[in-house]
């Protein structure tokens, strides 16, 4: 199989997970004969500094002309230091998403038994913690018009339509069905009128999937029970400012940030990325955890590829290298970055 993956390193600690997941695919090449045509773009404060624009052109024609993606992370201190800053590397995230109408977030959350005491919560909560959080990646507050600010005020709109909510409705119930048979919509329906259409919506869509069970829960409520249950939750589908709050909270199950990967699709495309941020602090010292963007890659060849076998060949050699103590200081271990990729794809290699 012949693919051609955009590879989206960004900066911070972006190239050097990226680094890892790409010896990871060159292993998966030979032991399994395929071909991957991997070819770099730029996006985030690189972008800036070397065009301007956080997401250029070139890069978008780059992603349109790939099979799917592969992203790094973006951010730099330049520019999250200067709130007068006009053009910001996020906006290239935000422009990326919404030009690719990558409409869909999917972030599993998945416990090792060896990682269990790195979570800050009880061994007895977090085990064998399994499910799938579905966000709405493109619409909501984050790209909500109108929108402004002065010195005195500042507001932002949310605002959502029928078709954005049905189509990420649908997606978290195809996972559902592959799953527990169990969804659980998070929203603020007791406040919020975008809440309360995504609830007519969804119960509406329910309806014809009896098979599924769906239950509601506010977004607090949800939050409180990721901490005291997490084991009550298989699909959970929300939208974009509750699930990036989420998501953020329900990685600390696992032990670590570096531990979670992610995938973002479209109507075509697809992108799969670490959920940690560029972490600069850590740029160039080789200490990054670089399991979630490897994990990330082997969730590419799964759900774009249909390429099952090498995915959970990554995913096995990933369980190896945590068990064989082959892990970044953030769970537990001593092993540099560059050094669990090199475990990790001699593992998917043997």
């Amino acid at each position: 199989m012949e693919k051609r993956i955009a590879v989206l390193p960004g900066e911070g600690i972006g190239p050097e997970v990226i680094a890892q997941a790409v010896k990871t695919l060159r292993a998966i090449e030979k032991k399994f004969g395929h071909h991957f045509i991997l070819t770099e773009g730029l996006i985030g404060a690189v972008a800036i500094d070397a065009t301007g624009n956080p997401f250029p052109k070139e890069t978008l024609d780059l992603c349109n002309s790939s099979d799917a993606i592969l992203f790094g992370a973006i951010g730099h201190p330049k520019y999250d230091n200067d709130p007068q800053a006009k053009v910001r590397p996020e906006q290239g995230l935000l422009a990326m998403r919404k030009q690719l109408d990558l409409f869909a977030n999917i972030r599993p959350v998945k416990t090792y038994k060896q990682l269990s005491g790195a979570s800050p919560l009880k061994e007895n909560i977090v085990k064998g913690i399994d499910f799938v959080v579905l966000r709405e990646l493109s619409s909501g507050i984050y790209f909500g018009e109108p929108r402004g600010k002065s010195h005195e005020e500042a507001f932002d709109t949310c605002r959502y339509t029928r078709k954005e909510i049905l189509r990420i409705t649908e997606l978290a119930f195809t996972y559902a069905k592959a799953r527990k048979k169990k969804v659980t919509l998070v929203d603020k329906a007791n406040v919020l009128a975008t809440s309360q259409l995504w609830r007519e919506v969804v119960a509406e869509y329910a309806k014809s999937h009896p098979d599924i069970t769906l239950e509601t829960m506010y977004v607090d409520s949800a939050a409180m029970k990721l901490i005291l249950n997490p084991a009550h939750f298989d699909v959970i589908l929300t939208e974009n400012l509750f699930g990036d709050i989420l998501t953020d909270e329900a990685s600390v199950i696992t032990g670590s940030l570096g531990m979670l990967p992610s995938a973002s699709t479209g109507s075509r495309i697809s992108l799969y990325e670490p959920i940690h941020g560029s972490f600069p602090e850590a740029a160039g010292k080789d200490q990054a955890n670089p399991l979630a963007t490897i994990l990330s890659a082997a969730m590419m060849l799964e759900l774009s590829f249909g390429l099952v076998e090498e995915s959970n060949s990554i995913n096995k050699a990933v369980e190896e290298a945590i068990e064989n103590n082959i892990r970044t200081e953030d769970i537990g271990g001593s092993s540099s970055c560059s050094a669990v990729g090199d475990y990790v794809a001699a593992r998917v290699a043997s």
